[in-house]
């Protein structure tokens, strides 16, 4: 008997789930509400919400929209995003993520004290990503993002150095660079990090290697632009060879299941509980398992 189990610690975290709440209810009072950008990095659910009239919009649509309702998702957006909205007469249903929010302001305040902008404020994150951008944003654009060790390599350590991150980024690869940092800051020049990575995503790293760990097949389900998705799927192949990642049960390959007695099944922070649930029945169907 093929034994299925899908990871509980898997599935959205509370900054989407508050997200996507709030897009429903919303959308249950008959209104036309747009969203800027995805929602969340999954298609399918993505497709789930624009079938209960949820538009999705980018930032270039905002000068063509007036007088309407516009959802931002859980990433968070730049100032010069609600300054549009405003001009717009844009009504703004604010779903940024608690942890994103506090992380704008503290950043905020660090550029807005550096009067003569002497300070390097760095961020650890992924350059372009949605919740990047709107933290660059508090500094009106002066903000270094470093990806890894190879960039902050590039920063001027004559310069006092402020170094936050993107609150989905890797402690492991967090630690790294304030090591470096600290270890070749000149005389004269000052640096403080700040752990600003969410723990509830943090603490994923090791639950899923875990889990990984127990199964003969996993089946990591994740949509493509998914940046947590990359990482925590990164995990799972370290612990466990036989990881294969699907958008949809439609791209399970039933071969994979060659010798295997136990399968688990997981995601990323942006992945639905209800696709990992389809993948299961599609399991059970193919297997004919009660």
């Amino acid at each position: 008997m093929l034994d299925i189990e899908i990871d509980n610690g898997s599935g959205f975290c509370f900054g989407v789930t508050t997200a996507i709440r709030k897009a429903e209810e919303e959308l249950s009072s008959g209104e036309k509400l747009y969203c800027l950008g995805d929602i969340v990095h999954n298609g399918r659910e993505c497709e789930r919400l624009k079938n209960l009239g949820l538009v999705t919009v980018e930032h270039e649509d905002l000068n063509r929209i007036s007088n309407s309702k516009v959802l931002l998702r859980a990433h968070g957006e730049p100032p010069k995003t609600y300054q549009l909205a405003a001009k717009q007469n844009i009504s703004i249903i604010d779903a940024t993520c608690p942890v994103v929010l506090n992380l704008q302001k503290r950043i905020k305040a660090d550029y807005d004290a550096d009067i003569e902008n002497k300070t390097q404020i760095v961020i650890y994150g992924k350059l372009g990503h949605a919740e990047v951008v709107g933290l660059v944003g508090q500094t009106e654009g002066h903000a270094i993002v470093i990806e890894n060790l190879e960039d902050a390599r590039k920063l001027d350590f004559t310069r006092d150095i402020r170094l936050y991150s993107q609150t989905t980024k890797s402690l492991e690869g967090f630690r790294d660079i304030v090591r470096y940092i600290s270890d070749n800051m000149q005389p004269g020049a000052t640096f403080k990090y700040f752990d600003t990575i969410c723990r509830q995503v943090a603490n994923r790293m090791p639950n899923i290697r875990n889990f990984a760990e127990r199964h003969d097949l996993i089946l990591f389900v994740c949509g493509k632009k998914s940046s947590n998705g990359k990482v925590l799927y990164s995990e799972c192949c370290k612990v466990n060879a036989n990881t294969q990642m699907i958008d949809n049960p439609s791209e399970i390959d039933f071969s994979w299941f060659n010798g295997v007695s136990s399968v688990g099944i997981c995601g990323a922070t942006s992945t639905p509980k209800w696709l990992m649930e389809d993948c299961k029945i599609a399991i059970q169907r193919h297997f004919n398992i009660e």
